[in-house]
């Protein structure tokens, strides 16, 4: 669900099993961050745990895999780490994991976190081999967190005003809650992280901030979707800027470049849009969302946005349905990341910059979506898009019995906010060109 109203996220209906997969890619992620010693150097000093493998966890893993964390297992210790040694090597191996599905023919992308061959057998070697401990005097030191925290320490913190309690079984229509942020003043956003008061039940969380016209417009507490109307389109009466941040398992915290940062005004009331699952088990919720204010001049606002295909009509059966949507630059721009989004029946997604001459360049490809890792593509150099410039977005659907996520290939599928509808959305951070809020006052910036 990023910046829109199904953003990204785990099946609704994902068993334990699903989650401990999802543990498995993040161990290989880390992976690809270091190349254990012994791949690096003589290759007759057998890989081990304490030497070679838990710098990678604690440089790389750690941050998910560690008690409170999303990640469904600890991987501190070789005793919490060996029980899943041959399903690392076996993912890892077999290119399953890292979760990387951009195809290699188009674009560079800065978190591209596919292995090298290298890597890959520094891993093969160590479980081959036994899965060694190694010496205790090896191991690094342990990284240290903030608890409850990735992002550091927030310099504000901001609270459900109340826990909403949701049953054990039936459907749930978005909720949305108001929560006044009581700034004095305006405060460029560098970093923010959600925390879901409780996972089992969070299937996505995405805030959104508004300027109300007078106090008592948004009290805090849960608002109906109806008061908000088209409050949030073109950005009048929000931050300009588009959603603030968004979660759901596996999305990063908004982390944005020195000199980036989203807007957010004196006075701005954030709208929390929670996405509730039921589980079989009643529980209650109350999320949070931590800010972290730039510390040096801010240059650039970073503006979210997408090119959105809602008029989806997708026939019972059709193996390959095919849907398209435009996002048009107003003015000279750089795109900063990509971001496709869609549901079960989704098949491939393609992002093409249209020139203003008519020339064109696919930026990103995802020839096999998988529902389950909705990742964000960062451009490793920021990309110009000259104004008159369309974001040219195409995806495929497959509502065939033969698509084995497919909720049931016999309905016809429209758009629609629950996974078992469908959803059409490319999504793209970027900059505009002219901005130099260095040059600005904070009033004129706020404008």
């Amino acid at each position: 669900m990023k910046r829109g109203i199904d953003f990204v996220g785990s099946r609704s209906f994902r068993t334990i099993l699903s989650f401990s997969i999802v543990g498995l890619a993040i161990v290989a992620v880390g992976a690809s961050m270091f190349a254990a010693k012994a791949s690096d150097g003589d290759k007759s000093v057998a890989v081990t745990y304490t030497r070679d493998i838990a710098p990678i966890l604690e440089s790389n893993c750690v941050a998910c895999h560690r008690p409170g964390e999303v990640a469904p297992m600890s991987l501190r210790t070789y005793k919490e780490v060996r029980p899943w040694a041959r399903s690392i090597r076996d993912k890892v191996a077999n290119r399953v994991m890292p979760p990387w599905f951009a195809d290699p023919h188009y674009g560079q992308f800065a978190n591209d976190c596919r292995l090298t061959d290298e890597q890959i057998h520094t891993i093969e070697s160590w479980v081959d081999n036994g899965a060694v401990e190694g010496d205790s005097k090896d191991l690094p030191a342990p990284r240290k967190f903030i608890d409850g925290w990735n992002i550091g320490v927030p310099d504000a913190i901001i609270t459900m005003p109340q826990k909403f309690s949701v049953p054990a079984t039936g459907v749930i229509q978005y909720k949305f809650f108001a929560v006044p942020t009581n700034f004095k003043e305006d405060h460029y956003v560098q970093l923010a992280e959600i925390r879901p008061g409780n996972r089992a039940v969070v299937h996505h969380v995405i805030v959104d901030s508004v300027v109300p016209t007078s106090p008592d417009e948004f009290p805090a507490g849960e608002i109906p979707m109806s008061k908000l109307g088209a409050l949030f389109r073109g950005g009048e009466r929000g931050n300009g800027d588009g959603r603030l941040v968004g979660w759901a398992p596996g999305e990063a915290p908004l982390t944005l470049k020195q000199g980036q940062a989203k807007l957010l005004k004196a006075g701005s009331v954030l709208i929390f849009q929670v996405h509730y699952t039921t589980n079989g088990t009643p529980g209650d919720d109350q999320s949070s969302v931590g800010l972290i204010f730039a510390k040096q001049p801010v240059e650039k606002r970073v503006i979210t946005a997408g090119a959105i295909g809602r008029n989806l009509v997708i026939p019972p059966g059709d193996p390959n349905y095919e849907a398209t949507a435009s996002f048009e630059f107003k003015e000279d721009s750089h795109i900063e990341s990509l971001h496709p989004h869609m549901h079960f029946r989704g098949k491939d997604f393609t992002f093409r910059l249209v020139y203003p001459d008519g020339t064109s360049k696919v930026l990103l490809a995802v020839p096999h979506w998988d529902f389950g890792w909705q990742l964000t593509y960062f451009l490793k150099e920021p990309l110009a898009a000259p104004k008159g410039s369309h974001l040219e977005c195409t995806a495929h659907y497959d509502n065939s019995a033969n698509n084995k996520f497919n909720p049931d290939p016999t309905k016809r599928v429209t758009w629609g906010e629950q996974t078992w509808d469908e959803m059409m959305i490319g999504y793209l951070d970027y900059t505009l060109d002219h901005q130099d809020l260095r040059t600005q006052t904070t009033d004129a910036a706020s404008k």
